[in-house]
């Protein structure tokens, strides 16, 4: 599912009234992440693991994840976690999906139960990771809400017929990999507290032109 795009629009953020614009995403590496997954995906499906269990194995991660920040918010050793965390859950992420396409085991519940989930773990997540690191409440909250009202303006391409939109400049896969970095540097002993909100508040204004970006697309109804 790559990026939908009108060629000759790139330049202006918004182009012209009701236009949308082509920002690039990390999404559009997912299909080749799923094919040196597919091999896994085929062997789990094999064993009988359902994709639903994969995505509460996702949420579940998230969620420990995000205790450990929270309980052991001045040990280096949750800030070193979070890459690999992060990272198994984008594997878990392209297995749910592919598993339930390629195994025949798509449905309307786990189709709710994964975008509720993403939801769900980014918050679990980000939330306590960005007070570990000392940024300030509203804006660490500010980050969290805009992120799952980038999904939700995702979804709404759905309901337009545009299709379930994906496009940058921050979607999930962008914001795994800067927190991801974020993480690697604080764990690094990097002194991140004299620009830490400032960092969030530019991950906050992408996210919201990620939003803005998916909603323009969606009001379109065009794939």
């Amino acid at each position: 599912m790559g990026l939908a795009h009108s060629p000759g629009r790139r330049t202006g953020l918004l182009g012209a009234a009701g236009h949308s614009f082509y920002m690039a995403s990390l999404y559009e590496l997912k299909p080749r992440f799923q094919t040196l997954l597919r091999p896994l995906a085929q062997r789990l499906l094999a064993a009988g693991i359902t994709p639903n269990a994969v995505t509460l194995a996702a949420l579940v991660l998230s969620l420990a994840m995000g205790a450990a920040l929270a309980l052991w918010s001045a040990s280096v050793w949750p800030l070193a976690a979070v890459p690999i965390a992060l990272l198994l859950r984008m594997a878990l992420n392209a297995l749910d999906g592919m598993m339930a396409r390629e195994g025949g085991l798509a449905s309307k519940f786990g189709l709710v139960l994964n975008e509720t989930g993403d939801i769900l773990a980014d918050g679990a997540l980000y939330l306590p990771f960005a007070l570990a690191l000392g940024a300030h409440p509203l804006l660490a909250g500010g980050f969290v809400l805009l992120a799952a009202a980038s999904e939700a303006a995702g979804l709404a391409g759905v309901a337009t017929g545009a299709g379930r939109r994906y496009d940058g400049p921050f979607g999930k896969s962008d914001r795994a990999a800067a927190i991801g970095a974020l993480a690697i540097a604080a764990a690094l002993g990097v002194s991140l507290a004299a620009w830490i909100d400032w960092l969030f508040a530019i991950f906050a204004a992408l996210t919201a032109a990620t939003i803005v970006n998916r909603a323009l697309k969606a009001a379109r109804g065009t794939r």
